[in-house]
């Protein structure tokens, strides 16, 4: 029997399509195995999947967010177990399911899109309480998403006081 090739932890038996299917998609389609920065490729993977939930309305946004961040749970835990590494750096889909919090319920602009790409990174690398103690202290897929989640929270919320007090103030010295 052969083993597979590892990806940063090696392999003890052969892999078979629900292995090989978890690690591709838990590395974010192999953007994870990208040997600079491969969170950064994994972030900019989230931004088209944003503008498909946009397409579905808030109702359907909001639940295939939801179902996006549970199925990167799952992704990331059984990836992991593949893998054999605590939260490899090729397991992206973390920084998907935090990108989509980023940009979820907020106009996809260009402005957006590049404001709310650097603070999900900038988050993602300071990690602020609670992110930093998820990190430290939970094992599994949940480990390795709910710190990118409450990143992703952050920079929401970022995102929404930018707007709110830079583009309103900007408006009301116009008009």
């Amino acid at each position: 029997m052969s083993l597979d090739k590892p990806l940063g932890g090696g392999y003890k038996r052969r892999m078979n399509f629900r292995d090989r299917a978890s690690v591709f998609l838990g590395t974010g389609l192999s953007t994870g195995k990208i040997p600079l920065a491969p969170g950064t490729f994994g972030t900019l993977l989230g931004i088209p999947i944003c503008f498909g939930l946009a397409e579905l309305g808030v109702a359907g946004a909001i639940a295939g967010a939801v179902a996006f961040v549970l199925l990167a749970v799952w992704l990331a835990g059984r990836a992991e177990k593949v893998i054999g590494k605590k939260d490899a750096p090729a397991i992206v889909i973390d920084e998907v399911a935090g990108m989509i919090v980023t940009l979820a319920w907020l106009p996809l602009t260009p402005l957006n899109l590049a404001v709310g790409f650097v603070a999900f990174r900038a988050m993602d690398v300071i990690k602020p309480f609670p992110a930093s103690r998820i990190d430290r202290s939970m094992t599994g897929g949940w480990g390795v998403v709910l710190d990118d989640v409450v990143a992703g929270v952050y920079s929401n919320i970022l995102l929404r006081f930018i707007s709110l007090f830079f583009f309103q103030g900007a408006a009301a010295w116009t008009g």
